[in-house]
């Protein structure tokens, strides 16, 4: 090829889409190819003249300072990564490659973007780790929190918000929200509990921006506002429909969210709802394991856990706790004369006049049949436990009036008290059952039973 009749060299090297540049030893421009224009938003001649280190990230502008003089000692970057300010305030990433040549006293290098790709690393690492503290999650305060954190690296989301549907009395929960503009989300007409309900609503994602043609109706005057912030809500959903919504407020108008940022999102609730999911099931069976599902009060396993640390705590106080065994009188006749169904209803209106009986820090427990026991936690002196003795046998042996039925029991009750009646918990509830049978021994004796 006859090189006389070539175009410039200059005009080759604007066609590359990497960008080719030349720093003099004072670290200004000296020469930028037309690629820094598409990477950086300047012109080349913004560009000539203006120091680089201007452009770069103020968290890299140490070490790449520091990789200038090296290139300048003779030694040659090779994919030497920063980051730079784009004119209009974007983050961009780069990749690049210098020398320096001593005769011309300039540091050539050739930059690359690699921005689109660090994205997608930061947001497949950001998916993974969401992956992985919905799969360990032992706490769903603690996931939210994780879940903002991860997501605010690669998402505008200084404003965030979790809620949770409680289908049984048609309640929306927030059970994580953090929002610079709007704090009590639950309060009637606020934007974030509009948009929770109308996405669990709907069960779909909605993506509200700026020139926006598809919108909800009654969210169309939110981007219509100069200055107007940017929402983002996905629904949480779960084999058996929608349980909630996830909800993201940009900060500034100019953050906008795109399709992709919906579509991620609907990643991440999909492991959300998962997590979720388990808890509730963790919950669920947790509360089997713990309580009477007939009354709804502890049972037997979680009352010995209470008594323990009942027992434990008035040793180490040196106080006083007791322990009160009932047993219901005429139990079985109401079984045998109205059935099973009221004799159900029987026991759940017992258990709710005990509960009233005591204090809440108390426990009321069935441990089987018609005997439940009452755990006082702490008591100043014996006769508080048979003060409660009296007041339970009152409450016990005022008529019940269930499904048409007028119903008289009464209870037999037998108490006892550490320190006074035992140290060990065997010996104490082994004093209030046989307490509990004089009781009932006596009362067959006076109803001739």
């Amino acid at each position: 090829m006859d090189t006389r009749n070539s175009a410039p060299l200059a005009s080759y090297i604007d066609l590359l889409l990497d960008a080719v540049c030349a720093v003099d030893r004072e670290g200004r421009f000296v020469f930028v190819s037309a690629a820094c224009e598409r990477i950086l938003g300047y012109t080349p001649q913004e560009l000539v003249g203006r120091p680089m280190i201007e452009l770069v990230h103020p968290g890299d502008r140490q070490r790449t300072l520091e990789a200038a003089r090296e290139i300048m000692g003779g030694d040659p970057k090779l994919n030497f990564e920063n980051r730079y300010l784009h004119k209009d305030g974007r983050v961009v990433h780069i990749l690049w490659s210098a020398r320096w040549s001593e005769v011309d006293q300039l540091r050539i290098a050739v930059a690359r973007d690699i921005t689109e790709r660090k994205h997608a690393e930061s947001r497949q690492a950001a998916l993974y780790a969401i992956s992985e503290a919905a799969h360990a999650a032992a706490d769903l305060l603690a996931l939210f929190k994780r879940v903002h954190l991860i997501i605010g690296e690669w998402l505008p989301a200084l404003n965030f918000s979790v809620a949770l549907y409680d289908e049984q009395c048609a309640q929306l929960n927030f059970a994580y929200h953090v929002d610079d503009r709007e704090r009590q989300p639950e309060l009637p007409g606020t934007v974030t509990g509009r948009l929770c309900n109308e996405v669990i609503r709907s069960g779909q994602p909605i993506l509200l921006t700026p020139g926006c043609s598809q919108l909800p109706p009654g969210f169309c005057d939110l981007v219509a506002q100069p200055g107007a912030p940017c929402w983002l809500g996905v629904p949480l959903n779960s084999q058996n429909g929608t349980i909630g919504a996830l909800i993201v407020k940009s900060a500034r108008d100019d953050e906008r969210y795109t399709e992709q940022d919906k579509e991620l999102l609907q990643y991440v609730c999909a492991q959300i709802s998962v997590a979720i999911e388990r808890q509730q099931m963790h919950a669920r069976l947790q509360r089997m394991a713990q309580y009477d599902q007939l009354t709804q009060v502890p049972n037997r396993e979680l009352l010995r856990e209470r008594f323990k640390a009942a027992l434990a705590n008035a040793r180490v106080t040196s106080g006083r706790m007791a322990l009160l065994y009932i047993d219901l009188d005429r139990f079985k006749q109401v079984n045998d004369t109205y059935g099973h169904g009221i004799g159900d209803m029987l026991l759940q209106a017992v258990a709710s006049r005990l509960q009233g009986c005591v204090r809440d820090s108390d426990t009321v427990a069935r441990i089987g049949g018609d005997e439940f026991v009452v755990l006082l936690h702490s008591i100043q002196a014996l006769e508080d436990a048979y003060g409660v003795q009296e007041k339970i046998h009152h409450a016990l042996s005022l008529p019940l009036r269930l499904d048409g039925h007028c119903l008289s029991i009464g209870p037999s009750i037998g108490v006892a008290c550490f320190p006074d009646h035992g140290t060990e918990d065997v010996a104490l509830f082994r004093h209030a059952d046989e307490a509990m049978y004089s009781a009932k021994r006596h009362n067959h004796k006076a109803f001739g039973i």
